[in-house]
């Protein structure tokens, strides 16, 4: 009894150091989601809802360590009664991903956002919005999940950056998307 203890802690102690992936793999993860989606400082602000699609690289660098890389279409933005804030970004994730346990992921990294639409919606009527920012800087930080290659992605996005000349608002994003890893 004590030996068959011994072979199952000995296999749980190992199994739990290894991620899905060899050392040295890359893979490619192509992804689709949703944005629940707001500003910071935007008092009466209700959030906005849209589309995350993109892909990511993730080459593993140990068992447990990994880097990605990719690029995100994401709708961000918000409502504020009758006013819709339309702030689209191609978004390119860096992140550095910690398997904590096989297939679970803790992920931090940075993640600059270049503006592809910023449009604001009264009544119908659309315009661009004066002084919206090219560029959006944010941290993301994030769990993901890892089942035979399907991955469900979980994160929060934090604003570094003032989305508008005008105001104090920053991005506040939370992210969660679908996907599957191909092996390069």
């Amino acid at each position: 009894m004590k030996k068959f203890v011994l072979a199952a802690v000995m296999m749980l102690s190992s199994v739990a150091t290894f991620a899905q992936h060899e050392e040295g793999s890359l893979t490619i993860q192509p992804r689709v989601g949703v944005n629940i989606a707001s500003l910071t400082k935007n008092d009466g602000g209700k959030a906005r809802i849209g589309l995350a699609a993109g892909a990511e690289l993730e080459y593993q660098v140990s068992d447990i360590f990994s880097l990605s890389a990719g690029a995100m279409y994401s709708m961000q933005g918000a409502k504020n009664g009758n006013i819709k804030l339309n702030l689209d970004y191609i978004n390119v994730p860096v992140m550095a991903n910690v398997y904590v346990v096989p297939g679970l992921a803790v992920k931090l990294g940075l993640q600059p956002g270049f503006k592809v639409n910023s449009k604001v919606d009264v009544l119908g009527v659309s315009a661009n919005i004066p002084g919206a920012k090219s560029v959006d800087l944010s941290l993301p930080v994030g769990l993901s999940y890892e089942y035979k290659n399907f991955v469900l992605d979980g994160r929060y996005n934090f604003g570094l950056t003032k989305v508008n000349e005008i105001g104090d608002s920053k991005n506040s994003v939370f992210q969660i998307t679908a996907g599957y890893k191909f092996d390069i």
